[in-house]
């Protein structure tokens, strides 16, 4: 039995004042939002914008932005590496899915018509 791989996160001080200097800075940019209740709203816009722009270079210099960039990359290579099907599979599974999408709601129906009968017409003898 082959034993797991242990993941072990280091986290050092900086990186969590990196993350909560980030924190904060979403608070005070909404905060900011608001403070300039009574300015322009361009002005409250480009202040959100700006404090959040902030918050999110802030984050990015830390251990789990890079992680994030470096999970974005992974991803865009690995997505360069699928192989698409070509315009007539698409439609081709496209119109396969559309026929057993019919044929279960016609077998649906008739079951739902055949169990609707069988209750209500022979059991109860319910006539419409």
């Amino acid at each position: 039995m082959a034993n797991p791989v242990q993941v072990e996160t280091i986290s050092t001080g900086a990186d969590k004042a990196k993350l909560a200097v980030a924190a904060v800075l979403v608070v005070a940019a909404v905060v900011a939002f608001y403070a300039l209740g009574k300015q322009d709203l361009w002005l409250r816009v480009v202040a959100l914008i700006v404090v959040m722009a902030a918050a999110v270079a802030t984050f990015f210099t830390s251990e789990a932005g890079k992680q994030l960039i470096a999970y974005g990359r992974d991803s865009a290579k690995e997505v360069r590496k699928v192989v698409w099907p070509t315009r007539k599979e698409a439609l081709q599974m496209t119109g396969y899915v559309f026929a057993f999408v019919f044929v279960m709601a016609l077998f649906l129906w008739l079951t739902d018509k055949t169990l609707e009968w069988v209750l209500y017409d022979l059991i109860l003898g319910w006539k419409r």
